[in-house]
Order: C-alpha cells, then sequence, then structure tokens
C-alpha cells in the first residue's frame, strides 16, 4: 500500500538537504584566465562573479576592447567550470533520495 505520509516525510527531507546543498554552493570557488593569464576571473557555484584581476600590463585605453574581450572570456569559463562543480555537488547532497530516472537531471531544476 502507498503510505503518502512517509512519501511527504521523503520530499521534505530532500528539500532540506537541497536547501543545505545550494548554501553550500557558495563555498565553491572557481578561477579561470584568459591572456595566457593576464586577467583573472573568479566566480562561486551560485554562478556570481566574485572577483576580476587584470594584469597591470593590460591597462592601456588603447587596448581596452581587447580587455573587455578578455575579462568575458575569463568570466565565461569560470562560470562553466562552476556549473559542472555545482552540479556534482548538488547530485552528491541527493544521492540515495531520488531514484535514477535518465533524462532527469534535479541540478537544473535549482540552478538558476
Amino acid at each position: 500500500m502507498f503510505d503518502m505520509m512517509k512519501m511527504m516525510g521523503k520530499v521534505k527531507e530532500m528539500q532540506e538537504k537541497m536547501k543545505i546543498a545550494q548554501e553550500s554552493l557558495a563555498e565553491i570557488v572557481v578561477e579561470a584566465e584568459s591572456g595566457a593569464g593576464m586577467v583573472k576571473a573568479t566566480v562561486n557555484g551560485k554562478k556570481e562573479l566574485v572577483s576580476v584581476n587584470i594584469d597591470s600590463a593590460l591597462l592601456n585605453l588603447e587596448d581596452k576592447e581587447m580587455v573587455q574581450d578578455l575579462v568575458v572570456a575569463a568570466t565565461n569559463k569560470a562560470l562553466a567550470e562552476a556549473d559542472i562543480k555545482a552540479k556534482e555537488k548538488l547530485k552528491e547532497s541527493t544521492e540515495g533520495m531520488m531514484p535514477n530516472i535518465p533524462g532527469f537531471d534535479l541540478g537544473n531544476m535549482f540552478n538558476g
């Protein structure tokens, strides 16, 4: 017989674990670089840009567009890596809570 109360308890437990996992995403820190290390971007697992470091050799008004492109490249690289790590963290946090359903990615439900 299907036990609705037991299922609701499992759902509540999973929600609590997801909340804790989401809060811990800020602890994931990823740095990526572009322009042979002249621009470095650091992001966290919540897909927030934490810092940008630009080598002083690039700080020239004539190179403004190149610097902007390098910042975008480093940031996008760091965000992509942070997304992978965040999904891994969420998967670890919910392991055993949900059945393994092919094509069902729980991580996408909680990422913005």
